[in-house]
């Protein structure tokens, strides 16, 4: 089961932006640096009438940083191409792949050796729902 949050976006937040490098050892002072502000609704929603956020559950795609209770970004007005990762409808469940053409066939490729990948048919009940743009995660 996946949970669906629709994208609201009526508020521009602007917040500094610092565009240098930060290494993640010996602090420097950054306020001297700020070059520009970020609006983050800016930044990761292209197309907000067609923009989703998704909470993640499972661990299938952990290997490509896609983690358990992460949100990810779903713009549905994107078309996917190979090796996009997208939200799909399968057989009656919503499930966060990779999406890959071999050969004329098109598999739904989990990022985590436990799962094998899917090998979509004809005779499936499937739909690529949206294409998973970015993955917010919360740090602790």
């Amino acid at each position: 089961m996946i949970d669906f949050y629709k994208a609201k976006i009526d508020k521009n937040i602007k917040l500094p932006l610092y565009e240098f490098p930060v290494s993640a050892g010996f602090p420097s002072p950054a306020e001297d640096f700020v070059d520009k502000h970020l609006d983050l609704n800016e930044y990761i929603v292209k197309h907000p009438a067609a923009t989703f956020f998704v909470r993640v559950k499972g661990n299938s795609m952990q290997d490509c940083g896609i983690s358990d209770g992460d949100l990810v970004v779903v713009d549905r007005a994107l078309d996917p191409g190979d090796k996009s990762i997208v939200v799909a409808f399968l057989s009656g469940e919503f499930t966060i792949k990779r999406v890959r053409y071999k050969k004329g066939e098109l598999y739904l490729v989990p990022e985590n050796r436990e799962y094998e990948p899917i090998r979509v048919t004809e005779e499936m009940d499937f739909q690529v729902w949206g294409v998973v743009t970015h993955a917010i995660k919360e740090i602790r």
